[in-house]
């Protein structure tokens, strides 16, 4: 019975979000884990349109020359969030080089709005680098985030390949900042593995991260969402998903998740059960 009841839970998920033209990065991204977070009545919101600026070589989200934000979005994300009953929502969007602030604006009134009417919900939001505008950043963190998360996504010498128009140190002084400015607000990261980088490299990507005070953890294995997209090198054991969480929990984040298909928002509100 429980595949019929989460078919039927996604349907009425997706019809809602269609009608008020919301959008959900487990959709945009073909998520693995769609059946089951839609079938828990969960779903990461993607805001401001599904367009990116930029052209991540592994990123199934569109490219191009994005709307302008509605205004509206956040109301409608309000009434989307109201009847399917969340308590905890995570809030993302594609990269808006083309906006002043990247976003930041947007992002922090949808916090607002949620926050101003449903007092116990909790918000995370997983914005992109705002081209390190660190005013953008404050914007969105003067909105009381319950987390700040920012995706390093790979290592540092796969960036030209994998991120581009992005930069590791960037990402890393976001998260610094964060912490620096807010540091009741916990952050988060992600890696996705699968690009061609050395188990010595993720290590320090994630010393890296604990560096910059960065909390919370997911690493997950990259799938190739088609024949354009950058190929898989390598598909990692559970095993050795098992022993990557296990360092990095050494290195002192408070919670870590490790595996296939682990993405960065998955359960994330088990991921954030001790706020």
């Amino acid at each position: 019975m429980k595949p019929i009841l989460e078919l039927s839970k996604t349907h009425e998920i997706k019809k809602l979000l269609r009608s008020l033209r919301l959008h959900t990065v487990c959709e945009e991204s073909r998520c693995p884990n769609i059946g089951e977070c839609f079938g828990s009545g969960t779903a990461t919101f993607m805001i401001m349109g599904d367009t990116c600026t930029r052209a991540c070589s592994f990123c199934n989200l569109q490219r191009g020359k994005p709307l302008p934000p509605d205004p509206e979005e956040p109301y409608k994300l309000l009434h989307a969030v109201k009847t399917l009953k969340l308590s905890y929502v995570v809030l993302t969007s594609p990269t808006r080089d083309d906006l002043p602030d990247g976003g930041a604006g947007h992002f922090a009134k949808c916090v607002r709005v949620l926050k101003e009417h449903i007092p116990s919900i909790k918000v995370e939001v997983l914005v992109p680098d705002f081209k390190g505008d660190t005013q953008a950043l404050s914007k969105v963190l003067s909105s009381e985030p319950d987390v700040l998360a920012h995706n390093v996504e790979t290592v540092p010498r796969l960036y030209n390949r994998v991120r581009l128009g992005s930069k590791y140190e960037r990402s890393l002084a976001l998260l610094r900042f964060s912490k620096e400015l807010a540091p009741h607000i916990l952050t988060k990261s992600a890696l996705v593995l699968g690009f061609g980088e050395s188990i010595e490299e993720i290590i320090q990507v994630m010393k890296d991260l604990r560096s910059v005070g960065c909390d919370l953890l997911t690493i997950g294995q990259y799938y190739q969402p088609s024949r354009e997209h950058h190929p898989v090198v390598k598909y990692y054991t559970e095993e050795e998903f098992k022993t990557l969480e296990e360092l990095a929990y050494d290195l002192g984040f408070k919670k870590v998740a490790s595996g296939p298909n682990v993405r960065s928002s998955y359960k994330a509100i088990e991921l954030s059960l001790f706020l």
